[in-house]
């Protein structure tokens, strides 16, 4: 079995927890208000994580080396913050699949400039036409479940 399955395995549930997720902070966000339902899943994702860093490291693991990493690289809390904000004020507005579609629409374009500069130390893949082909059809979608 090749080793790109467990990989590929998480990247899949990531993507049925995503649209999970999309419907869950909806509805806290309406319930609570969309900043405050961010503040809650980040303090959940905390008590989560603490836990299971201390017992899958058996202690804090790399977290002493935070102080060295190249500030950008915390950038990653505030994306995620910004993104749980969007899909929970989106959702409710424009429903599920338009939010997953234009979301993964939106990656895909990113991670396609990503790829083909080669930002943040990634190796640098080019941009065939097929491959322009393929994220034109997909934003394209997108777009389409705009339309009830």
């Amino acid at each position: 079995m090749s080793s790109t399955w467990i990989p590929a395995t998480l990247a899949l549930a990531a993507g049925i927890a995503g649209t999970a997720q999309i419907a869950v902070q909806g509805r806290l966000g309406e319930r609570v208000g969309a900043v405050e339902a961010v503040l809650i899943a980040t303090v959940v994702s905390f008590l989560v994580l603490v836990p299971a860093l201390l017992v899958a490291r058996r202690g804090t693991g790399g977290l002493g080396r935070t102080p060295d990493v190249p500030r950008w690289m915390l950038l990653g809390g505030v994306l995620g913050a910004f993104i749980v904000l969007s899909i929970t004020v989106a959702g409710p507005r424009i429903g599920t699949t338009a939010t997953v579609a234009l979301l993964i629409a939106g990656q895909l374009v990113a991670a396609s400039l990503v790829d083909r500069f080669g930002w943040f130390g990634f190796e640098a893949i080019g941009l065939t036409p097929l491959r322009v082909a393929g994220i034109a059809f997909l934003v394209t979608g997108a777009a389409l479940t705009l339309r009830r």
